[in-house]
Parts: C-alpha cells; sequence; structure tokens
C-alpha cells in the first residue's frame, strides 16, 4: 500500500505519519501554508519528522486562505486562554479557530498528490476529541469524503485517519507506543516562541493534559515556553 501524508507537524498528524510509514510506502509527506500564524514551528516540525523517515516533504502555500479568514488562526484578533474566567462564554473555540472547508481542501490536494503518484491513500489527522467541535474531524467527514474521492478520482484513492476514534490522551499513547517522533512535534495556534510551543492557548492545553495522562509531561516539558 502506498500513501500520502498531511503532515502538519502537530500531534495527530505526526502519529499518523508515524503508524503510515509501519504499514505503508509513504511516498510524500505534505505541509499546508495557509497563512496560519503558526506555520513557521509546523513547518519545521513536519520538515524535522520528514528528514528523519527519510521522507520526500513538500510544502503548499494556500496563502489565500489570509484573505478570507478572520480570526487569531491567522493573526487577527487574539485567543481565549483556557483560564481566562467566562472565555467559554465569550466565544467558542470552532469560531475562534475555524477556517472555511479547510480539511476538505486539504484532502483533496492530498488526493491528487496520491492519484499522480500512484499512491491508493490519503493519512489524516482527524480525532474524536476534536471532532466534538470540530464536524470536518469526525467519521462523518471521513465517509463522505470517500464517497466524492469514489468519483472525483480516477484510482479510487480514500483517505485514512489512524486516530479517527481516539481522543488526545489515547492519541499520546498511540504515539508512544509506536515511537512516534513527539519531540518533534508542534502542536500550537501561536507562533513560535524560541522554537518552542507556547503552552498556554488551547492546543497546548490539550497536548499538555494528554502528556500528563500518560505520565511523560516532564518528558516533553522543554518544547514548552511556560
Amino acid at each position: 500500500m502506498k500513501a500520502v501524508v498531511l503532515l502538519s507537524g502537530g500531534l495527530d498528524s505526526v502519529v499518523n505519519f508515524k503508524c503510515a510509514l509501519d504499514e505503508c510506502s509513504v511516498l510524500v509527506a505534505v505541509t499546508f501554508d495557509y497563512g496560519q500564524i503558526a506555520f513557521e514551528g509546523e513547518a519545521r516540525a513536519a520538515r524535522e519528522c520528514a528528514a528523519r523517515y527519510r521522507t520526500p516533504h513538500r510544502i503548499v502555500e494556500l496563502g489565500w486562505f489570509r484573505e478570507i479568514v478572520d480570526n487569531p488562526i491567522t493573526g487577527k484578533g487574539s485567543l481565549s486562554r483556557p483560564e481566562d474566567e467566562g472565555a467559554a462564554e465569550k466565544h467558542s473555540l470552532l469560531e475562534e479557530t475555524w477556517v472555511p472547508n479547510r480539511n476538505a481542501v486539504f484532502v483533496n490536494i492530498g488526493a491528487a498528490f496520491a492519484e499522480s503518484l500512484g499512491a491508493e491513500m490519503v493519512v489524516a489527522g482527524l480525532n474524536a476529541e476534536e471532532a466534538e467541535e470540530y464536524p470536518d474531524n469526525s467519521a462523518r467527514f471521513l465517509d463522505l469524503t470517500n464517497a466524492a474521492l469514489a468519483v472525483s478520482t480516477l484510482s479510487g484513492v480514500k483517505v485514512k485517519s489512524y486516530t479517527l476514534e481516539l481522543d488526545k490522551r489515547e492519541t499520546v499513547a498511540l504515539g508512544l507506543e509506536r515511537g512516534a517522533p513527539l519531540d518533534l512535534i508542534y502542536s500550537c495556534y501561536e507562533r513560535p516562541s524560541g522554537g518552542r510551543m507556547c503552552g498556554v492557548c488551547p492546543s497546548c492545553a490539550r497536548l499538555k493534559a494528554a502528556l500528563e495522562a500518560n505520565g511523560v509531561a516532564g518528558r516533553y516539558e522543554n518544547r514548552f515556553a511556560k
């Protein structure tokens, strides 16, 4: 089985990358620059992961997202912090971080790479925890996407996610089991701070909790600025 991996450099994508390497021939890892302020950290993480396993790596520029996305992901405004009093009432995380049709754009570009390279599969870092709020992380999204790809690709490329039914704690556990390069990940919404994740944004908070639940928080504490 041959695969194209969507590699953002975050926890879910890195664990999926390692699972794909274990079970498939990964032809290329693809990282997207869609105007996110975290791009520098994400790209470095993805590039280092790909290099560690001698996997070809491509960055695809989608800068037009910056023109249509008016939220903190592209640097417009500030994210609510988990410790902010009343933050959940002021704004939902979905409203603050939603990028229109992002995952659908990503998997379709991945499918174009896959079909052109003769790969049967696109591997993406979906997960059950974020699917509770983000519909494009859900099993329904994957099923409907595969139904569309059945007619939009001649070869019938399919999307797979090894973490589709896992929460963050379980994803970290799978990463540890598979020997995924968790020391390289960048799961942060903010710009790198000295090359490190900010440690306080909602994404960092989820990652810290998952590492703590697996008893390995101390092993990765130097990856966070705070």
